[in-house]
């Protein structure tokens, strides 16, 4: 079978496909046949080694979508033939982008008929990580007003429907030509991210209660000074490896601030259970702004971090 592997760290040139043998399921572990796997910025942090991997040569990719291929001993939730999606992959596990992947059975879920596998795969890593910022440690609940930084890419534009549908009021910042695309996705309030004047507009939007902060080393000083009494703020994203946060308003707010990555779900199924229910009611539409054969995963890698778009990248094998 084909793989997408590096045999060294570095930039989008170090991927290749090689000819491999097909894997085994283990105790616990679902045979994939991939038709879909997502491609997420922090594929791009193994690659570059600023994530360590186990070993060389290593498939990157965290999510995927396909059928049940083979299972190994212990398992009992899937059968051959199943059609699944997942996430949690090309950490400590080789990753999706190849014909056939090794998953734990906690890593999947079964995927409803009425979503593809292009969605499967968009939604997973993404979905998993807003709902475990907004659900899991913000709480959020109806008629809170929900600040979304980048909603835009790909947990951004989840993020907005998930408060969306939880009944929330949203509040949006992205680039303008993402307006309108926003607003359709359920967001109340879209703002400019490059307005000199974004701290005034989200303070007459309303003060949040929930803040998801895509880029908590940038946004975290402005999210202190915005956001309502005992408001939680959760960071997904960086860019540098600190972030400031200003005591005084955290402090006289008794302001929440946590910071969490999606590697760290116990179990990534429950969650992937619900988030497709919501996929098949309409609630949550995972976009796929992009498509590329398993050759070209080294342009989705360049894509992902080089250009802008709205929601997902996804790699077909």
């Amino acid at each position: 079978m084909h793989a997408v592997r590096y045999h060294e760290t570095g930039g989008p040139d170090v991927l290749q496909v090689d000819d491999v043998d097909p894997p085994d399921p283990g105790q616990g572990e679902v045979l994939v046949d991939v038709h879909a796997a997502g491609v997420n910025p922090v594929d791009t942090y193994f690659r570059t080694g600023a994530y360590p991997v186990p070993e060389l040569p290593w498939t990157p990719g965290s999510d995927l979508a396909g059928v049940v291929g083979a299972v190994g001993p212990g398992v009992e939730a899937f059968t051959v033939g199943d059609r699944v999606f997942g996430t949690g992959l090309g950490r400590t596990v080789q990753g999706s982008h190849a014909e056939q992947v090794v998953a734990p059975v906690d890593h999947v879920a079964v995927l409803p008929d009425d979503v593809s596998f292009n969605e499967g795969a968009a939604v997973a890593l993404v979905g998993v990580t807003a709902w475990r910022a907004l659900v899991g440690y913000a709480d959020l609940e109806p008629a809170e007003t929900c600040l979304v930084h980048g909603a835009s890419g790909g947990v951004g534009h989840v993020a907005v429907q998930l408060a969306e549908a939880t009944g929330a009021r949203v509040v949006a910042t992205a680039s303008e030509q993402y307006h309108d695309h926003l607003r359709d996705l359920g967001a109340d309030v879209v703002l400019d991210y490059h307005r000199e004047d974004l701290e005034s507009a989200i303070a007459e939007a309303g003060a949040p209660d929930v803040i998801l902060d895509t880029f908590m080393d940038e946004y975290f000083p402005l999210d202190a000074r915005v956001a309502a009494h005992g408001a939680r703020i959760v960071g997904i994203g960086n860019t540098s490896d600190e972030a400031r946060i200003p005591l005084g308003p955290a402090k006289s707010k008794d302001l929440d601030f946590q910071v969490m990555s999606m590697f760290n779900v116990e179990a990534y199924g429950p969650i992937l259970d619900r988030l497709g229910h919501l996929v098949v009611a309409g609630e949550v539409v995972p976009e796929v702004a992009e498509t590329f054969p398993l050759a070209e995963t080294a342009d989705a890698h360049r894509t992902v971090m080089e250009e802008s778009f709205l929601g997902k990248l996804v790699v077909e094998p």
